[in-house]
C-alpha cells in the first residue's frame, strides 16, 4: 500500500491537488442495493459574482418517487453564498431548508417554517445531508481550498470531518484508473466514502440515505465501476471502524474464563418465571449454571458482577435488522441486542461485516443472514433477481453456500418463482421469510411454502375494518385467518414500531417514541425529526395504526408465533419501543420479552443453543437497572451486556457509535 501511495504521488504530484474548473453540467446515477433507481443532475450558471448550481435529484424506491431540488450558490472562488433545498429525502421524510450567508457575517437560516439569524461560524459550509451529492462535492472542494482543516462547521447545524484516505486503482476501459478516496464523517451517521478522479471531479459516493439504507452515487461515465467500489467500501468501512476503536476496544484482551452474575432477578423466558436473588455462571462463552444463590456456589477465581436490585435477561434478538454500517454493531450491543437477523442486504457488504465481527475484528451482535430475492418489476429492490424457477434455485444455492440462514422474498417475485424458492430452500434446510409478493395474498404465500412473514400489514390486508380504519379482530374473517396461520405455524415479524414512526405526526414530540432522542448522533436527530406525516394525514391513519399492537395480542392469543423486529428505526433502541408497543397492545411484559428471546430463537431453530439463560446455551446476557417485568420501559436501562462470554460496557459502546452520554427521560 505504501508503495502504491508513493507511486500515485509521483504520477499525480500537483494535478491531484489543483482544482479544475467545474463542468457546466454533470449527471450522476443513483443506486440502492446496487440497483440503479434514479439520477442527480446539475446545471451551472456563471456570473462574475456567483456560480449557481441548480440540482435535480430523483429516485424511485420500491415504486415510490423521492425527489428534491436544490440550488447552491458560491463565489467563483468557491466561497458559499446560499443553499436552498426542498423535497423528499426518503419515502417517509422531507426537507425544506434555506441558508443565506450575508456580507455582514450573518447566516439567515430557515428550517421548514422556522427562521432565525446567527453569526456565521468560521470555516463553515451549508450542506443538507447526504443529498444532493453535488453539495458534498462542493463541500470537499471548499475543504481543500481552506487547507484541509480537521473539521468544518455545517449550516444549518453540525460539524463534518474530512480526510484523504488513499488511492484506489481500478481497471477502466482496459487501463488502470487512479481514484482518490476520501472519508467524510458527520453528514450522515458514520463514515461516507467519496472518490474523485485526478482532476478532482466527483466519481462516486457511497453513503446512507434518510431510511438508513445504502445509497450509491456514480458519475454517469463511471457506472461500471460501482461493484468494485461497493466491495472496497465494505472492506474499508470495517477497517476504518476498527481503527476508530483503537487500543481501548470494548472487548477484553482475552475471554473471561469464568463469570458470575450474582444477586439479580433472572428472567426465565422458557418457563415464564422469575428467579430472585439468583446466580448465573458463565464459562467458555456458555451458560454453566443458573439458579438461586443458595443453590449455586461461586467457584474460586470467578470474576463477580454484582446484580442486586437489577434484572438479568437473556441477550435480546432483533429479528428485522438491516445492518448497513459498522456503527450499528455497538449501537445494538449497547441496547442489549446480542443477535440480529439481517433481512436483506448487499451480498458482499453483509458477508464482510459478519466476518469482521465473528473474527473479533469488529464489534457487534451475532448476525443471522436472510438473503434477499426479488423479481423484475416497478418495485424491485436490489440486483438479486429471480424471474424463473431456475434463477431462483441458483440464488438459493448461492446464499446457502455463503452461510445464510434464510431466504427473504421481496415484493416483485412471481408466484411460480415463490414455489421454486421455497422448495429449494427447504431442500437445503433453509426457511423462507419476507414480504408477500404483489401478485399474492398472505394465505397464498404461506400455502406456497413461506414459513414466516415480515410486517404485520400483510395480515391486516386479510381482515375487515371499522369505519375509522381500525382492524376488526373478533369476526369470522379474523377467526379464519388466525386458524390458517396457526395451522401452518407461520411466524409473524410485526415491525409495529416502524409503522408508528412512518405514520406519526411530525408535529408530535418524538421523545414520546424515543426518550433518548437527544443522545442520538446529530445526523440521526435531523433525520428522524422529519420522519412521519403532516398532522392532517397522521390523524386520518391514527386508528388504523393504533390497532396494530392489538393485532399482535390477538396473534399471540391464537397461538401464532410472534418475533420482535424493528426494520432498523432508532439504532438498537427501536427494539425497546417494539416491545413497549406489544405491551401497550395487551401482551404481558413477560410475553413481550419472549418475542425478543426464546420465540426468536425457536423461529430460526436455534433454541437448543441460544435464546434463554439455560445451561449449555450461548452466554448472551443483559443486566437491566430496573424491572422490565413491572415496567417494560425499564428495558432501556441497560447497565451491562455479555455476548458469547465477552463483557461490554454500554457507555463505551455508545461512544463508539457517536452517541452522547446525555441521559434522556426514563
Amino acid at each position: 500500500m505504501r508503495l502504491l501511495l508513493l507511486l500515485a504521488s509521483c504520477v499525480l504530484p500537483l494535478a491531484a491537488r489543483a482544482q479544475t474548473a467545474p463542468a457546466d453540467t454533470a449527471t450522476f446515477l443513483l443506486h440502492k442495493f446496487a440497483q440503479r433507481i434514479g439520477k442527480e443532475t446539475y446545471r451551472l450558471t456563471r456570473t462574475p459574482q456567483a456560480y449557481t448550481y441548480d440540482v435535480a435529484f430523483r429516485f424511485v424506491d420500491r415504486g415510490s418517487p423521492v425527489a428534491l431540488t436544490a440550488q447552491i450558490a458560491t463565489t467563483p472562488a468557491g466561497e458559499p453564498l446560499r443553499l436552498a433545498v426542498k423535497g423528499q429525502t426518503s419515502r417517509f421524510s422531507s426537507i425544506n431548508d434555506t441558508v443565506s450567508l450575508g456580507a455582514d457575517g450573518q447566516a439567515r437560516i430557515r428550517i421548514n417554517e422556522a427562521v432565525h439569524t446567527e453569526p456565521r461560524p468560521a470555516l463553515s459550509f451549508p450542506v443538507a445531508g447526504y443529498a444532493p451529492g453535488t453539495g458534498q462535492w462542493l463541500l470537499l472542494r471548499y475543504w481543500q481550498q481552506h487547507g484541509r482543516p480537521a473539521s468544518l462547521n455545517m449550516l444549518p447545524s453540525g460539524t463534518v470531518r474530512i480526510r484523504e484516505d488513499g488511492i484506489d486503482t481500478l481497471q477502466y476501459q482496459n487501463q488502470p484508473l487512479l481514484l482518490r478516496r476520501y472519508v467524510l464523517k458527520g453528514l450522515v451517521w458514520g463514515n461516507e466514502l467519496l472518490w474523485t478522479d485526478q482532476q478532482g471531479n466527483l466519481v462516486g459516493l457511497i453513503t446512507n440515505d434518510a431510511e438508513g439504507d445504502k445509497l450509491e452515487l456514480m458519475a454517469q461515465s463511471y457506472e461500471a465501476l460501482l461493484p468494485a467500489l461497493i466491495s472496497r467500501a465494505a472492506r474499508r468501512g470495517m477497517q476504518l471502524f476498527r481503527a476508530e476503536m483503537g487500543a481501548a476496544a470494548t472487548r477484553p484482551a482475552a475471554p473471561v474464563p469464568l463469570l458470575a452474575v450474582v444477586g439479580g432477578t433472572v428472567v426465565d423466558v422458557v418457563r415464564g418465571r422469575r428467579i430472585p436473588k439468583a446466580t448465573v455462571l458463565l464459562q467458555g462463552g456458555k451458560v454453566l449454571k443458573v439458579g438461586p444463590a443458595t443453590a449455586v456456589a461461586i467457584p474460586k477465581g470467578a470474576r463477580i458482577i454484582r446484580a442486586e436490585g437489577k434484572t438479568v435477561l437473556p441477550g435480546l434478538w432483533d429479528m428485522h435488522a438491516h445492518f448497513q454500517q459498522a456503527e450499528w454493531g455497538p449501537a445494538y450491543l449497547a441496547a442489549g441486542v446480542t443477535t440480529v437477523r439481517d433481512c436483506g442486504n448487499e451480498f458482499a457488504y453483509i458477508n464482510a461485516v459478519q466476518r469482521a465481527i465473528d473474527s473479533g475484528q469488529g464489534v457487534g451482535p451475532g448476525i443471522l443472514k436472510a438473503g434477499l430475492i426479488d423479481g423484475s418489476g416497478p418495485r424491485t429492490l436490489g440486483i438479486e433477481i429471480a424471474d424463473t424457477p431456475a434463477e431462483a434455485v441458483r440464488l438459493v444455492q448461492r446464499y446457502k453456500a455463503s452461510g445464510f440462514a434464510q431466504i427473504k422474498l421481496y415484493s416483485s417475485v412471481k408466484p411460480a418463482v415463490v414455489h421454486a424458492v421455497c422448495a429449494e430452500a427447504h431442500r437445503l434446510g433453509l426457511t423462507v421469510t419476507g414480504h408477500i409478493p404483489d401478485d399474492m395474498t398472505l394465505l397464498q404465500g404461506v400455502a406456497a411454502g413461506m414459513d414466516q412473514v415480515n410486517h404485520i400489514n400483510y395480515v391486516v390486508r386479510l381482515l375487515r375494518r371499522n369505519p375509522d380504519g381500525s382492524v376488526i379482530l373478533t369476526d369470522t374473517t379474523a377467526a379464519r385467518v388466525f386458524a390458517f396461520l396457526k395451522a401452518h405455524r407461520t411466524v409473524i415479524d410485526p415491525t409495529v414500531g416502524v409503522f408508528e414512526l412512518a405514520y406519526r405526526s411530525t408535529k408530535d414530540d418524538i421523545m414520546a417514541i424515543e426518550p433518548a432522542y437527544l443522545r442520538l448522533p446529530q445526523p440521526l436527530q435531523a433525520l428522524f425529526v422529519n420522519m412521519g406525516q403532516d398532522p392532517a394525514d397522521a390523524a386520518k391513519s391514527a386508528s388504523y395504526v393504533a390497532s396494530y399492537p392489538l393485532l399482535v395480542k390477538a396473534l399471540n392469543d391464537h397461538g401464532i408465533p410472534v418475533v420482535a423486529g424493528t426494520d432498523m428505526g432508532f439504532p438498537g433502541t427501536s427494539l425497546a419501543r417494539e416491545l413497549e408497543l406489544y405491551v401497550q397492545g395487551g401482551l404481558t411484559p413477560m410475553q413481550a420479552l419472549q418475542t425478543a428471546t426464546i420465540a426468536a430463537a425457536r423461529a430460526l431453530k436455534l433454541d437448543a443453543r441460544a435464546g434463554s439463560l439455560d445451561p449449555g446455551k450461548q452466554a448472551d446476557l443483559v443486566l437491566i437497572d430496573g424491572d422490565p417485568l413491572a415496567h417494560i420501559r425499564d428495558i432501556r436501562q441497560v447497565q451491562l451486556v455479555v455476548k458469547a462470554g465477552q463483557v461490554y460496557e454500554p457507555a463505551q459502546l455508545r461512544r463508539l457509535a457517536d452517541y452522547s452520554e446525555l441521559v434522556g427521560p426514563r
